[in-house]
Parts: structure tokens; sequence; C-alpha cells
């Protein structure tokens, strides 16, 4: 009998703890039902937050555009300020009925629409006034006109004017080729005298150089005055043959002194004074000086021994290289400039007078001949000299070379459309001129390009692209991971709901 009670007593207080237990989890069940589905275990994926006009998408730093926050504030890794994500119009549009709808599904669709949107970014201190334009050309964005005073942005008119390329260059200076003279003597003989006895005398012209015997010239001069003679007894013959033959004979006689190079003054002076000279004199035929000496006395000479060589320093010569893009640009008669290191404040004038016609494989350069007047002989053979060219192009379209932003493969410009709309464009350039480039394609007459902060503004529109690009893999990748993870909660969270117990319908199956 007393087994019996204890055993009802065990009964009866197992039952009472498996109501309690039953009671416990009975009153957290409806707790767990009433959580959100998006709240427990989603608190570290992407959710978008709108502002009051519901047009912010997130906030990011402009540096690390992976970084996506729900508030404003400071970058947590280099500290630079946020800037926000904005929607298009017609996101916001679909975004606020969403919100009205207040639908969970309706929310995580709206997390997948938010993949096409561009945003506004910009480089530190740039803030929100900067976004992406809703244009059919992916290469037209919006910079509002106070980020552009803010950044200091400056544009200039596309125009048309005269162009002159200034082609800078190096060239050496050098002896006028066609002012220098070579001594030599026509016949042989021994040097008696020499008068300019060192290199690099100055001489004018007729001075003599040296003297010289040759046998030659002494039987010549014999045989011219015999001649002479002759003339003058046989030239009134009454047999004209006979006084044509002597006049013939004197004249043959001093075309050989000629040919010789005797002048007409030393045949004047032998004709005069009658007497045959052992020696003759070589004069200077130019005024300049000796660049090569060979005289010595008693040296024998023969025809073609160079005795002396002199040149006229009164005009010089600049071969100046010419690169091969430049060649077909420089012409004959066209002006030039040159500065030498002695005198850096002096300018010299001159002009092309001769292009080569060859082009040197090593260095890929031609050399354009300068003549330039020194009369002072200021300008030394072996002088280096920097030159400049003055190439007239003409009339030309022209953009300033501030505006231009050369990437290597393409040149672009930004174009400025107003009211804040620019466009990035590129275009094809010819010559270069002083400040200016040639524009042969891409950009019209009377069109306005930024000039100033070009670079600012190149990088607002990359960084715009980039975050973009960034923004719809991310909004990809996460509307994904939300369905997945949303999936594997929701089955978590409807298990506990087939075993409720004290539910108002389900007490008495528990039961």
């Amino acid at each position: 009998m007393m087994l019996k009670q204890n055993k009802n007593k065990i009964i009866i207080a197992l039952i009472f703890i498996l109501i309690l237990i039953i009671a416990f989890y009975g009153s957290k069940i409806p707790i767990v039902n009433k959580i959100p589905i998006f709240t427990k275990k989603h608190e570290h994926t992407y959710k978008p937050v709108l502002d009051e006009q519901g047009d912010v998408k997130y906030w990011t730093c402009t540096m690390h555009p992976s970084l996506k926050l729900k508030e404003p504030g400071k970058c947590p890794i280099c500290s630079m300020d946020l800037v926000p994500v904005k929607r298009r119009g017609s996101e916001k549009k679909s975004t606020m009925a969403k919100k009205v709808e207040k639908s969970d599904m309706n929310q995580s669709e709206g997390m997948q629409g938010m993949s096409g949107m561009q945003g506004m970014h910009g480089m530190s201190g740039m803030g929100s006034g900067s976004k992406s334009m809703g244009s059919d050309s992916e290469s037209t964005f919006i910079v509002s006109t106070q980020r552009q005073q803010m950044i200091g942005v400056k544009t200039q008119t596309v125009s048309i004017k005269s162009m002159t390329k200034k082609i800078r260059t190096v060239g050496m200076v050098e002896l006028d080729e066609t002012k220098i003279e070579y001594i030599h003597t026509k016949f042989s003989g021994w040097i008696d005298k020499v008068f300019v006895d060192y290199t690099f005398q100055h001489v004018k012209k007729g001075d003599p150089l040296f003297s010289i015997y040759s046998p030659d010239i002494v039987s010549t001069q014999e045989e011219y005055l015999l001649a002479l003679k002759s003339k003058n007894i046989l030239g009134e013959s009454e047999f004209p043959e006979i006084a044509q033959g002597a006049k013939s004979l004197a004249e043959s006689t001093k075309r050989r002194l000629k040919l010789w190079d005797i002048s007409e003054d030393q045949i004047r002076e032998l004709e005069i004074t009658g007497k045959v000279k052992k020696s003759l004199i070589i004069h200077s035929p130019i005024t300049g000086y000796v660049t090569f000496k060979n005289a010595f006395e008693n040296m024998y000479v023969e025809p073609n021994t160079r005795i002396y060589t002199i040149a006229d320093y009164t005009t010089a010569w600049v071969n100046a290289d010419i690169y091969e893009s430049d060649i077909s640009l420089v012409k004959k008669g066209q002006e030039a400039i040159i500065t030498v290191e002695s005198l850096p404040n002096e300018i010299f004038s001159g002009k092309v007078t001769f292009i080569w016609p060859h082009l040197m494989t090593k260095t890929r350069t031609t050399k354009a001949r300068l003549e330039f007047p020194n009369p002072d002989l200021k300008l030394l053979p072996g002088m280096y000299a920097d030159v400049e060219l003055m190439i007239p192009l003409g009339e030309m379209l022209t953009v300033p070379k501030s505006a231009v932003l050369r990437t290597g493969k393409q040149d672009i410009v930004f174009v400025d459309k107003g009211e804040g709309n620019m466009e990035m464009r590129r275009v094809e350039l010819g010559y270069e001129a002083g400040d200016s480039y040639e524009v042969r394609r891409g950009l019209k007459e009377g069109e306005k390009v930024v000039t100033r902060a070009n670079f600012l503004i190149d990088s607002e529109s990359k960084i715009q692209a980039v975050v973009a690009t960034w923004g719809e893999a991310s909004d990809d990748s996460g509307k994904a991971t939300s369905e997945t993870e949303s999936h594997k909660e929701t089955q978590a969270i409807k298990l506990p709901q087939s075993g409720q117990a004290d539910e108002p319908g389900n007490s008495k199956q528990s039961e």
C-alpha cells in the first residue's frame, strides 16, 4: 500500500515538473515568432538607409569604396569624411513606394533594384553636389556650379587662331665652306722665304704668303721676253703671216704664265722692267685667318702639296639637328635665332639656307644649315648653340595645353556644357605651338573646355564609374547572400512552431 502511494507521488511530481517546463518554453515561443526575419542573423549584411527625401543609398569613403556605412562620419580606415552615394530619380520613386507598402518581400526586392544606381564621389573635402548624370552618354556627368567654384574650375573657349610652332634644338658653329681657300702651286719648286709663319695668323687679301723658286717659271719668263721682242720687231713686217706669228707666240707665252697663277700685275712688271725674277711671290687671295700652314723655307713643293688654308670668318654656319618628326616643317628661308654659352644675353638672327637630304639612322635626325653674319667674330667654329626655328603653321582650331589630359593612348578634354554638365571627350591633336595644340577632331569652335582643376574633374568621373560598378557587384552579391541566409533563418525560426503546446489551437493536441 505504501509502495503504491509513493509511486503516485512520484508520478504527480513528474507531471508537475513537465507542466512547469511546458509553461516556461511555451511563454518563450511567441516572443521568438515576433522577431523580424532580417534582424537576428543579418545585422552584418548591408541594408540601404534613406534620408528624409529617400535619395541617399549609403555612405562610403572615396579612398576605400568597398566600405559602405549607414550613417555619415569619418572613415574608420583613413579618417577621411564619408560621402553619400545617391539614388537616381526613378529609383527614389520606386523606393518610396516600397517603403509605404512596408512589406518584407518588397524590402528584399528594393535591395536588388539598387544595383543599377550611380552615386556621387569626390576627393577629400569635395562632399555632395556632384553626381552621375542620367544621360545616354557614359562620359557625361554632373559637377555642380558650387562644387566647381570650390575646386577652382576654369574654362576657356576653343577658337581658331594663327599658330607659329617653335622648334628648339641644338647645333654647332662651323666655317662657311664657300669662303675657304686652299693655297697650292701649279708648278714644282722650292720655297725661298715664308712671310706667314704660324697658324691662325690674320691676313688680308693681297698680303704675301711665301716666295718660291721654280725653273719652269724662270724659263717661261725668258720665253715671254723674247716673244715680246719678236713681236716688236716683226710686227711691222710686210708679210702678214710673220707679223701674226710673232704676235701669237707672245700671247701664248703670256697665257702660260697666267695658267701658273702669275698675276696680271706681275706680268706687267716683267714687261716694264724686262728682268726675269728668280723667285715668285705668292699672295693671299682673300682676307681671313690661316687655319692650316705647311710652308717652310727650302721645302720642295709640287702641285698636289697643300701649303696654306685660309678661311673667312665673317659668315658663320650652324648645323642644327632636326628630328625626324619636324623635317617636313623646316623650309629654306625660314628665320632662326641662336644663343651661345659665351654670350648668353645676346641673340643672333639668321636664316635656313640648306637642309640635308639624308637622315642619320643612329640619331634619327638630319641637319639644317643656318647662316649668320659674323662681322665681329663672336661666333667661333666649334661653339655649341641653342637653336630656335620659327615655323608659321597658319590658321588652325586650337585648344589650350592645360585643357588636355594626355594618357599615352588617348588625349582627353572635359567640355563644360553648362549648368554643371560635364562631358569627357576624346580628341585628336595635331601640331604643338606655344601653349596650344591644334585640334583635328573632337571639338568645335566656341565650345568651352576645362583648363584648371581638370585632374580633379578626371578623378571625379573615374571614381563615380568605379564605385558605381562596385556598388552593382556588391548589391548583386548581397541580394544572393540575403536570400540564402533568409531562407535558412526562416527554416530555423519555424521549426519550434511545429511543436508548440501552449498555443490556443494546439493545447489539446499536445495533451
